[in-house]
């Protein structure tokens, strides 16, 4: 009797002896599952705060019960137990209203806001989704707050680029209609037209180089008269001097200019002092009251004979710099060699970034 009451004692204790273990072993891997989620959240919670997005959840009264990350300048803090009452707006009143038609149609919802906030104007792609208890029972809503702010200004500015490149292709093409109008008239011939129709739109393309590279915000004087001045510069060194401080046109003013300079270039190949390989022609320039005070001088080239009739380069010089730029213009045809004088006013100068 003894030894059946002994041997019962030590197999019940035996049975508890691995139970104990089995429960042992369960809390460790109860333990070891504790801790990979605690993990998971916290590298949930770390992508969530590096991203734009808060998650959020409301009751059915729309107080918020959680929030992941501060949305425009509130902190959970501020925010848990209250509505969106809080958000500024218009905007405010119709979110609401859009959570209020998610629960009562018990189906999500998405659109966009924009919100003024103390950091400025913010958008929101908002995304809103019923919340169900264990029962399938809708208890409020979820849904996230995501930042477009980046995205709507990017496409902006896009469209402010789309209506400029429109404004300037129409610009460009009003000049190159005018320019091929006005070297017909003076062109004697198709292939005397298409020679120097081709040379201006050539002269007009280096300032749209250099406008493009500087993004178009303007273009340096003296890079707009070495481009149109090159092939001269390149072909007879020390015929031409070119010397001036650095200043900057706007574009508009950078396409007149640049074929002004090749007009009055090409004038001088044929006529004047680079027509002879000891003429000389001297560019300078200054920034005097804030106008720019440009000087083109030829010297050493054949005898200028006075002037009897304008020519399509003299008008591009005269007339249409004049009248584009504001400028004053103004031609002394020395025997000893052509003086153009040209004061560019200030509104013509591009501020330095």
């Amino acid at each position: 009797m003894t030894q059946n009451l002994s041997g019962a004692a030590d197999n019940r204790l035996r049975e508890l002896e691995e139970e104990c273990r089995r429960l042992e072993t369960q809390v460790d891997a109860q333990g070891r599952e504790l801790s990979f989620l605690r993990e998971s959240f916290g590298r949930y919670e770390t992508a969530l705060r590096a991203s734009p997005v808060a998650v959020f959840t409301q009751d059915r009264d729309l107080r918020y019960t959680s929030l992941s990350t501060p949305v425009m300048d509130h902190a959970p803090d501020d925010i848990l137990g209250r509505t969106d009452e809080l958000l500024p707006g218009d905007s405010g009143k119709a979110l609401i209203a859009l959570k209020l038609e998610a629960l009562a149609s018990a189906q999500s919802r998405r659109a966009e806001f924009s919100f003024e906030t103390r950091s400025g104007l913010k958008w929101f792609d908002i995304r809103i989704e019923p919340l169900r208890d264990g029962a399938a029972n809708i208890v409020g809503l979820t849904g996230a707050f995501v930042d477009i702010t980046e995205r709507k200004e990017a496409e902006a500015h896009l469209r402010l680029l789309m209506r400029e490149l429109t404004h300037r292709s129409k610009n460009l093409l009003a000049v190159i209609q005018a320019m091929a109008r006005q070297t017909a008239r003076h062109a004697g011939s198709t292939d005397a037209f298409l020679r120097q129709f081709s040379a201006r739109l050539q002269a007009l393309a280096a300032s749209h180089d250099l406008l493009i590279r500087e993004s178009w915000h303007g273009a340096s004087l003296r890079e707009i008269i070495r481009a149109q001045l090159a092939v001269y510069i390149d072909v007879a060194d020390g015929q031409v001097a070119i010397d001036g401080e650095a200043v900057s046109l706007k574009p508009e003013a950078a396409q007149s200019l640049g074929l002004a300079v090749h007009e009055r270039a090409m004038n001088a190949a044929k006529f004047g002092a680079l027509s002879v390989p000891e003429g000389r022609v001297s560019i300078d320039w200054s920034v005097r009251d804030q106008a720019i005070d440009l000087n083109w001088r030829e010297r050493n080239g054949p005898k200028v004979k006075a002037r009897r009739k304008k020519g399509f380069g003299s008008m591009v010089i005269e007339n249409n710099l004049a009248r584009a730029l504001d400028a004053r213009v103004d031609m002394a045809f020395d025997p000893d060699g052509l003086h153009c004088h040209i004061i560019i006013p200030a509104s013509q100068i591009q501020p330095a970034p």
